[in-house]
C-alpha cells in the first residue's frame, strides 16, 4: 500500500493564488522561493495538497515523496505553468535526497479512515510510517519546521517530537500538528449558520484533533456570533464528528480528502510567511505546550522565521467551553501517552 492519508485566516490559499499571478514581494518564487517537501505525496490527500502547493510563489522547490505513483505525480504537476521546480521520489532510498534542504515537511502519510473505524484505529500502521519518517527528517534537515497530517495527530506529534529527541535535534517551536481542517470547518458551520461569508469569519480551535478532544471556542468568534445552549452544543459536536460526517458520506471510498488538503495548504502557506518574516500570520496548531496539563495542546499562534514565536494560550473561555476542556484533557493525555510510549517501545536509532 503506497503512503495515503485521512490531515485563522480562511482566505489563505486564495491570498497565495493571487500573489501567483502578480508576484510575490515576500521572497517567494525562483531562487528565494522555499522548499516543501510533502511525504505521501501520492495518496488522497497528497495529490490535491501537492496541486495547491505548485500554484503558491512562495515555493521554489516542491519535493514529493512515497513510496509508488510519485513520477507520475510529478511529472503531472511539472506541466503547469508556475513558479515551483516539482521533483518526485520514490522510496525509501530516495528519501534522504527528496528531504535535503527542505525549509518545510508536510506529512499526509498513512492510511485512510474508513467506516466505523475511529482515528485510534489508523494508530498502529501509523505511528510507525511517522516513526520513520521523523527519523529521516532528524537526519537530513533537523531545522526544517514539520507539519503533520497523520491521524491521530493527537498521537502522531508526541511520536514525532520524541524521535527528534532521540536524535538530539528537537525544537518545539518546529513540530506542529496541522489541526486547520478544524478551523476550516467550523468557520464554515458558523457561517453557514449565521448567513456571513465564511472567508470573513474565523473560529479559534483549542485542544486536540479527535473527536471531544476538538474544542471551537465560538464565544472568541470574529465577527461575535451568538447561538442558544442546545444550537451551540449541537453545532459543536457537528464540528467535533465532521471527520466522521465525510467518512459515512463516502460510503468506504475515503476520509476527508479535499479539505484536509485545503487546510493543509493554507498552513504550509502560513509557515512560508512567517519564514519569511511577514507580520502578524497566525494560526491554530497542535504543539508542545504548558498552557494545560496536556503536555501537547493546541492554541492559535504566531508564526516567524524559526517555527511558531508566540503562543496566544486558551483566552478567556466561557462556561460551556470550560466543561469541554475538562472533557477533553483525561483522552488527550491519554494519547500523548500512547505516542510516547509507542516510540519508546519501538525506536531502534541506525
Amino acid at each position: 500500500m503506497f503512503l495515503s492519508s485521512k490531515l485563522l485566516r480562511a482566505s489563505s490559499v486564495q491570498v497565495a493564488m493571487k500573489a501567483a499571478a502578480s508576484g510575490s514581494k515576500q521572497g517567494g518564487g525562483g531562487a528565494g522561493g522555499k522548499k516543501v517537501v510533502v511525504l505521501g505525496a501520492s495518496g488522497g490527500i497528497g495529490q490535491p495538497l501537492s496541486l495547491l502547493l505548485k500554484e503558491s510563489p512562495l515555493i521554489g522547490k516542491l519535493a514529493l515523496y512515497d513510496i509508488a505513483h510519485t513520477p507520475g505525480v510529478a511529472a503531472d504537476l511539472s506541466h503547469i505553468n508556475t513558479i515551483s521546480q516539482v521533483t518526485g521520489y520514490l522510496g525509501p532510498d530516495q528519501l534522504k535526497e527528496a528531504l535535503a534542504g527542505a525549509h518545510v515537511v508536510i506529512i499526509p502519510a498513512g492510511v485512510p479512515r474508513k467506516p466505523g473505524m475511529t482515528r485510534d484505529d489508523l494508530f498502529n500502521t501509523n505511528a510507525s510510517i511517522v516513526r520513520d519518517l521523523a527519523d529521516a527528517i532528524a537526519k537530513a534537515c533537523p531545522e526544517a519546521l514539520i507539519g503533520i497530517i497523520s491521524n491521530p495527530v493527537n498521537s502522531t506529534v508526541p511520536i514525532a517530537s520524541e524521535v527528534l529527541k532521540k536524535r538530539g535535534v528537537y525544537d518545539e517551536h518546529r513540530v506542529f500538528g496541522v489541526t486547520t481542517l478544524d478551523v476550516v470547518r467550523a468557520n464554515a458551520f458558523v457561517a453557514e449558520k449565521k448567513g456571513l461569508d465564511p472567508q470573513q469569519v474565523n473560529i479559534p480551535l483549542i485542544g486536540g484533533h479527535a473527536g471531544v478532544t476538538i474544542l471551537p471556542v465560538i464565544s472568541q468568534a470574529t465577527p461575535s456570533v451568538q447561538f442558544g445552549a442546545d444550537e451551540l452544543d449541537k453545532l459543536t459536536k457537528r464540528i467535533q464528528d465532521a471527520g466522521t460526517e465525510v467518512v459515512n458520506a463516502k460510503a468506504g471510498a475515503g476520509s476527508a480528502t479535499l479539505s484536509m488538503a485545503y487546510a493543509g495548504a493554507r498552513f504550509v502557506f502560513s509557515l512560508l510567511k512567517g519564514l519569511n518574516g511577514e507580520k502578524n500570520v497566525i494560526e491554530c496548531a497542535y504543539i508542545k505546550s504548558d498552557v494545560t496539563d496536556a503536555s501537547y495542546f493546541a492554541t492559535p499562534l504566531l508564526l516567524g522565521k524559526k517555527g511558531w514565536e508566540k503562543n496566544f494560550g486558551l483566552g478567556k473561555l466561557s462556561d460551556y467551553e470550560k466543561q469541554l476542556l475538562e472533557k477533553a484533557l483525561p483522552e488527550l493525555k491519554a494519547s500523548i501517552k500512547k505516542g510516547e510510549d509507542f516510540v519508546n517501545s519501538t525506536y531502534k536509532m541506525k
